[in-house]
């Protein structure tokens, strides 16, 4: 199966491009690397540098590689800048993904799968969050993902578009050859980790929240599980052609827990202090992934946070031992 990856240069789209290949697909990549890394793109994947909002190279791609599926992982993901600057995410998750579809209709490809957020969510009202939550954001980031989601159904409503959406909660973790080297890192498991590797002082947003230890809890699930539920929905779109899925652990685990778990696996001491609560962050995020449990056939392999930590920690230790940039 022909399938286009957008933001397949990225931490969870290569991870998603390496699976695919795994599974006997043939992914066509659109990145522009603002976020992703060349040395990411495997060499039997076929390459576009671009942006998904320019519509001569949409129709290019299109044209050129008979596109079955959309796999749609480019956007502005950082949830910093979603409260001073939010034009950008409107811009690229909003503007630029209707731009996608449009090719889409104009080329007769009607199979999408979304990569969204549990930020559509804001703050939980109860947890674990389902899919029936409510979605108010507190974040243009989550908006527009909230937004785009809603696109898709009018689409499939109005054109008959397939789609799936995904609400990632924390992904995490690495594969053999690919781990998270965002050049504007936000998350905190590489962060930990390249401060305990640099021997760097590193700050922890809150902790003032109403939880066990003051600190944010959140729901880390490996990013190769999050690839797989992928696979398992490209054969989901005829049964389930509007399916919307939350994917997480089930647990949660807070700042505090993960700092310690990096602490215990890399048998260092991480130098922290605690620093002001990042506005927009909500106090706990943890997923229900039942109804992709039951509709998928998807489970996580990875369910310990301490499996996951364990994954990103050697890819981070190998490279930093190599001489290897991360960003380049």
């Amino acid at each position: 199966m022909n399938i286009l990856v957008t933001g397949g240069a990225g931490y969870i789209g290569s991870v998603v491009v390496n699976v695919l290949l795994r599974n006997g697909h043939f992914p066509i990549i659109i990145d522009n690397f603002q976020e992703g890394n060349f040395w990411s793109v495997p060499k039997e994947a076929k390459f576009y540098y671009g942006n998904i909002g320019n519509e001569r190279l949409l129709d290019k791609v299109f044209t050129a590689c008979k596109i079955d599926t959309v796999l749609h992982f480019a956007a502005e993901t950082t949830i910093k800048f979603s409260m001073t600057d939010p034009k950008i995410y409107f811009e690229n998750n909003v503007v630029n993904g209707i731009t996608l579809l449009n090719a889409m209709l104009k080329n007769n490809c009607n199979k999408f799968i979304f990569s969204s957020t549990a930020a559509v969510f804001g703050e939980p009202k109860y947890v674990p969050i389902d899919e029936d939550h409510p979605k108010i954001p507190i974040n243009s980031y989550g908006e527009s993902k909230l937004m785009f989601e809603q696109i898709l159904e009018w689409y499939h409503k109005a054109y008959g578009l397939k789609y799936n959406t995904f609400r990632y909660f924390n992904a995490a973790g690495a594969i053999t050859n690919i781990g998270e080297s965002h050049k504007h890192e936000s998350h905190l498991i590489p962060v930990l980790i390249q401060s305990v590797l640099n021997n760097e002082l590193v700050y922890l947003f809150g902790n003032d929240y109403q939880t066990k230890d003051g600190t944010c809890i959140r729901d880390y699930i490996h990013v190769e599980d999050l690839a797989y539920a992928h696979i398992f929905a490209l054969n989901n779109l005829d049964k389930h052609p509007n399916g919307k899925y939350n994917l997480g652990n089930g647990s949660g685990f807070s700042n505090l827990e993960v700092l310690r778990t990096i602490e215990k696996v890399s048998g260092k001491t991480v130098n922290f202090k605690f620093a002001e609560r990042r506005i927009g962050d909500p106090a706990i995020l943890i997923a229900s992934s039942n109804l992709a449990k039951q509709e998928l056939g998807w489970n996580p392999k990875y369910t310990t946070l301490e499996s996951i930590i364990r994954t990103a920690w050697v890819w981070h230790y190998i490279h930093q031992k190599q001489g290897t940039s991360l960003y380049e």
